[in-house]
């Protein structure tokens, strides 16, 4: 079997390709909502055939923008007709409890991470998924069930935010300062978002862990999604790092319907 896995979130989309459980090859490309079903093929395809020779037999995918889930679908039914398909979704079994106000308003990738994260590393447990766009919390406890968490500005945006709004600001490379008094406006910058992050993911996870009635130690603290390095570096919380934690939840999404 060769799983495509397509996690699709609002500024990147991260693919990867399974034999069985290994994940042989992944890539990211942009999530552009401008692109066709047709086109979403060829980007797809030409990385698959060209880095792995292998032919797609089965489907399992994750999206949070909703006007791309529509050509993907499209894309699904043209290019991939008769292939097991697992788009999650009401409907789509994942084992998840989902104990919050309204469960179906919870993002895929939460659900999936949940899953991902409670299979690999056992709960109680706290994803970090750091992606661009947000940093995203999800709680799930000792039994594997979501409890909810919290959604804050991405790294990347926030960037692009200050230097759209900063007259005397630019865009700087998001790298570690020399020091947290930054000695110029780049290092300044830099100072501000490596260690401003780090220290809003490390006050959010205890916040957290304080309401869970459990020991600190017990609890897995996982960061994955396209997550600098820079600021995760000096993240005291984290206990993990699993940049492909999603992809693994879309795999076993897959085995759940499908096997």
């Amino acid at each position: 079997m060769s799983l495509l896995a397509l996690d699709i979130s609002n500024s990147h989309t991260t693919l990867g390709i399974f034999r069985e459980e290994e994940l042989s090859a992944h890539w990211t490309v942009a999530s552009d909502v401008r692109r066709t079903s047709d086109e979403w093929y060829l980007v797809l395809q030409g990385l698959v055939t060209r880095t792995t020779l292998a032919e797609v037999t089965a489907v399992s995918v994750c999206c949070t923008v909703p006007s791309i889930l529509v050509e993907i679908r499209a894309m699904i039914e043209r290019y991939y007709a008769g292939a097991p398909v697992s788009i999650v979704g009401p409907g789509v079994k994942t084992g998840v409890s989902i104990n919050t106000d309204n469960p179906r308003e919870v993002g895929a990738d939460r659900i999936v991470n949940a899953l991902a994260v409670a299979e690999l590393y056992g709960g109680p447990a706290i994803v970090v998924d750091m992606n661009g766009t947000a940093t995203i919390f999800d709680v799930v406890d000792e039994d594997g069930a979501y409890l909810g968490g919290a959604i804050a500005p991405g790294v990347e945006i926030s960037l692009e935010a200050l230097a759209r709004r900063g007259a005397q600001l630019r865009s700087v490379e998001l790298a570690k300062p020399r020091g947290v008094v930054g000695k110029n406006t780049v290092e300044a910058v830099q100072s501000g978002v490596v260690y401003g992050f780090a220290g809003q993911v490390d006050g959010i996870v205890r916040r957290m862990i304080d309401t869970m009635d459990v020991d600190a130690e017990d609890v897995a603290v996982v960061v994955t999604g396209s997550f600098p390095d820079a600021v995760v570096d000096h993240c005291e919380t984290i206990t993990a790092r699993d940049p492909f934690l999603t992809l693994t939840g879309l795999r076993l999404v897959h085995e759940k319907n499908h096997d």
